[in-house]
């Protein structure tokens, strides 16, 4: 069977991991971990980011530094994780789903600013697949009503719109170094700060409540519990794991493009014959090759379509349930506007096999298969 995922690994990992234990450092903000956020600055060139526990943990210190109170609005796509709501729910705000634009599968940007009101605090963008939002006109949206923008980026490192890292663009950025994204720690994330306007709020967030991180910065000649905050900090072996990925970033971006270029070039006769259709990306947006899907014409081709490739030998998989539609979507939020693609996309993509060190032969075995299905 050809995996739908495999975590990337280069080789070197084990060797950091262990100079992390054999260091006597493994717990938070250990060398490993400043190493990797230093890298992280430099590539997305921004004053500051801090490693987490996860992305979850990142969306949940940018619900915390954007002052989210129990009544407030918080503007989102449906077609996200759950982690992209449950940020703001543990703050006691409402969510106010808004449909998403069918070519990129992101939040509409035409559909937000009729879903504000009064109590709207923020709007979260989630840059699905690696490809950009509107950035633009949602940033004019936001500064019209007073807004903070928080980008859920955990598809997209090193992705861009209009040559600007997606993650750097809003008032905070997420990133996610889960098994399943292009670089890995296991589990874990990065908060992005695009400017230092609320360093010394995130640090002490992220550190307990302390102000820790100023005292070992030498500003203050103790700390203390200054504020409500939690252990957002990852294991120093975990931040090792992430540093010898980042180290060969181009590498395995390079393996992945590969992939995605030949399943796009692969495919197009499909889409030219009207079957499929294939992931578009604005041309003013560099996507990362996070995934590669297909929508298919709907559920019930898709169900076939999955059941089919499984025979194959191939695991293909869909993605998410929108979130208005779940038992908790219910109990906390309501749908803005009309759903007119969000559900409808949401039932007939499908995602293939895309991992670094994925095979030529093996990429081959799910094109075939892709075709035969069609070709039956």
């Amino acid at each position: 069977m050809i995996d739908f995922n495999i975590p990337p690994f280069i080789g070197t990992e084990l060797e950091y991991v262990k100079e992390a234990a054999q260091g006597h450092k493994i717990c938070g903000d250990g060398p490993f971990t400043k190493k990797s956020q230093k890298m992280l600055t430099d590539m997305l060139q921004v004053p500051a980011v801090y490693l987490t526990t996860s992305c979850t943990s990142a969306l949940e210190m940018s619900a915390l530094l954007t002052h989210i109170e129990p009544g407030d609005e918080v503007i989102l796509p449906s077609y996200t994780f759950c982690s992209t709501a449950d940020a703001f729910v543990l703050r006691g705000a409402k969510l106010v789903f808004v449909d998403i634009r069918p070519d990129t599968l992101n939040i509409d940007e035409n559909r937000i600013e009729e879903a504000v009101t009064d109590r709207t605090k923020a709007i979260v963008v989630v840059h699905y697949a690696g490809v950009a939002c509107e950035m633009d006109p949602i940033l004019a949206i936001a500064k019209k009503h007073g807004l903070k923008v928080v980008e859920d980026a955990a598809q997209a490192i090193g992705s861009t719109y209009k040559g600007r890292m997606l993650g750097t663009i809003g008032d905070f950025g997420c990133l996610s170094f889960h098994e399943t994204k292009n670089i890995s720690m296991g589990e874990g994330g990065a908060i992005i700060l695009p400017t230092l306007d609320q360093r010394d709020e995130a640090e002490i967030y992220r550190e307990k409540g302390t102000d820790r991180s100023r005292f070992f910065r030498g500003q203050v000649d103790k700390y203390t519990w200054q504020d409500f905050g939690s252990s957002y900090l990852p294991s120093d072996l975990n931040a090792a794991y992430l540093y010898a990925q980042l180290l060969d970033y181009d590498r395995i971006q390079g393996d992945r493009m590969r992939i995605w270029k030949r399943y796009h070039e692969a495919f197009l006769p499909l889409q030219n014959e009207g079957l499929i259709e294939l992931p578009f990306v604005p041309e003013y947006c560099g996507h990362n090759a996070h995934m590669y899907y297909l929508k298919l014409k709907d559920l019930t081709e898709r169900t076939a379509f999955i059941a089919f490739l499984k025979e194959c030998g191939v695991m293909a998989v869909f993605h998410y349930v929108p979130l208005h539609s779940s038992p908790a979507g219910l109990k906390f939020g309501h749908f803005s506007g009309e759903d007119r693609f969000t559900t409808h996309e949401s039932e007939r993509l499908v995602r293939l096999p895309l991992f670094y060190g994925l095979t030529e032969e093996d990429q081959e075995t799910v094109i075939r298969s892709v075709f035969r299905f069609f070709k039956r």
